[in-house]
């Protein structure tokens, strides 16, 4: 792939994440206004992150880890690909059942080891209820993405990220349906949840039919290929789960102070935006182009990949890391700051999300180091990383909540992803050339970082000549509109200036788009 196709693909995820995203605003904002931060809210967005939480451990991040290079090296050789996809995908749905059983049998102590804070008040029973409700959707939605990764693998990037909108349209829909009907919202959104796990599997499953992979369910056999799939898979799925476990120490800090849950979910969904724009558009097209490559033996293709990937991260997060920092609080206030999400809401979120935000260029540069050991089926370096993350975020947010109480959990979540960037990067040096910056990279890094810290004084300086206009309810929405877009404006001008960004590239990548 070469690199304008490369960063095509990219924009090609991007757009479609970001319509994903922007759709998933509008249900958070809905949530908020609906709910705010109070015990049905709180019941929910534990409830609905048990199938999350489950489905990144085993689908998103460590079976598909591991299936992507795999079958992306098949596909290129032609070595029946379709078999070695129908095995996979049998054997995913068989032990995703299994623990789908389980956890709906163990659900009180799932949601104890969640959230303890709820032990004893109304939040717990509810929070069991929907779990129940919701955890379905790890079925479906591993092997949503099984076939998304199938997809992305043959370069068939639209459908796989066009699925997440259908998901954020049935959440909203059950919301608007129960408000007009007079249902209970709760459950609503419980029941809504698998419903959109179901829509999304079957958009994922005739994209992958078209593609001629019609993946049947049948008996899965242990071949060759699956135990390779395992051997690489098992420590992933460990690492997945240090992940997680970063997650929960979270959530379980925050459940001991009231509104704190609701408080980190929502900065959570506002700083994912561009994180989920970037980084999971370059994650989703980096590991098969590099596996790819290196099936081919073409490792100056694999440097230059990595290189162009990294500058698009670094050109998009930087700034958006900053502007998220500096206008934390009138982001909130306005997007939020209506109906039961009250004024006594927006301070603490607006604290959250700014400390999320100064770890939002690490979070995208895993995403973009990540491949570099995933396509050379080497797991296990990253897990050992991910040990030392975990730590760092258990010591930060549990040893420091007594001091500065919920903000501990993000603190603790931003300084272990720096720590898991800092280790993939120094780890990344036994590749040799293929993962060392070249001259284009090492040249725009510094224009970058020198272009968002003119973007970031420019916001803060129409952030003071806008604040009237930004608290007045007739007027507040234009204002953060002409604040977002004048720090844009004032990005792209410095970006240019300094030569971050590249009039040729531009142009080039026009040319390919039409």
């Amino acid at each position: 792939m070469k690199p304008i196709r490369l960063i095509s693909g990219f924009l090609t995820v991007g757009s479609w994440t970001l319509a994903s995203r922007v759709v998933g605003f509008a249900r958070d904002i809905l949530i908020a206004a609906f709910l705010g931060t109070g015990p049905v809210a709180e019941a929910y967005l534990v409830a609905f992150s048990l199938p999350n939480m489950f489905r990144r451990f085993f689908a998103e991040g460590a079976f598909n880890t591991a299936f992507v290079p795999i079958f992306a090296k098949k596909l290129e050789s032609g070595d029946d690909p379709k078999r070695f996809a129908e095995d996979a995908f049998a054997g995913l749905f068989g032990v995703v059942l299994l623990v789908s059983v389980i956890a709906t049998i163990a659900m009180p102590w799932l949601v104890l080891a969640m959230a303890s804070g709820f032990a004893g008040d109304e939040r717990f029973p509810l929070a069991v209820i929907y779990g129940r409700i919701c955890f379905p959707y790890i079925l479906l939605m591993s092997l949503t993405a099984l076939l998304s990764g199938l997809l992305n693998a043959g370069g068939r990037f639209v459908a796989a990220a066009a699925a997440p909108v259908l998901m954020n349209v049935v959440l909203i829909a059950a919301m608007l349906m129960a408000e007009r009907f007079g249902w209970d919202m709760g459950l609503a959104m419980a029941w809504s949840t698998p419903v959109s796990g179901l829509v999304q599997l079957g958009t994922v499953w005739f994209a992958a039919r078209r593609m001629g992979f019609p993946l049947r369910l049948r008996l899965p056999r242990m071949t060759a290929d699956l135990r390779r799939l395992l051997a690489i898979a098992a420590p992933a799925v460990l690492a997945g789960g240090v992940v997680q476990v970063n997650l929960l120490v979270g959530r379980q800090v925050a459940s001991f102070y009231e509104g704190a849950i609701g408080w980190l979910t929502y900065a959570d969904r506002l700083y994912q935006l561009p994180l989920g724009v970037v980084a999971i558009a370059i994650g989703v097209v980096l590991l098969p182009d590099i596996s790819r490559r290196l099936k081919a033996g073409d490792e100056q293709g694999g440097r230059d990949a990595y290189n162009r990937a990294t500058e698009f991260a670094l050109l998009l997060t930087v700034p958006c890391a900053v502007a998220l920092a500096v206008a934390a609080h009138p982001l909130i206030s306005v997007l939020f700051g209506r109906g039961a999400f009250d004024q006594d809401d927006v301070g603490p979120t607006a604290l959250v999300l700014a400390i999320y935000a100064v770890g939002l260029p690490a979070f995208t540069l895993q995403k973009v180091q990540q491949p570099l050991f995933f396509a050379r089926e080497d797991t296990r370096t990253p897990f050992r990383y991910a040990l030392w993350s975990m730590a760092v975020n258990a010591v930060i947010a549990v040893g420091l909540s007594p001091l500065i109480g919920y903000a501990a959990a993000a603190l603790g979540t931003t300084v272990a992803g720096w720590t898991m960037a800092a280790q993939l990067w120094w780890g990344s040096r036994a590749f040799g050339p293929a993962a060392q910056f070249d001259a284009r990279m090492r040249r725009a890094l510094p224009r970058i970082v020198a272009a968002s810290a003119v973007m970031g004084a420019a916001v803060a300086g129409l952030m003071r000549l806008l604040g009237p206009a930004l608290q007045s309810p007739g007027h507040r929405y234009g204002a953060l509109a002409a604040l977002v877009f004048g720090g844009m404006a004032v990005y792209g001008a410095a970006a240019l200036a300094f030569g971050a960004v590249r009039v040729a590239d531009l142009r080039g990548q026009l040319r390919r788009r039409r």
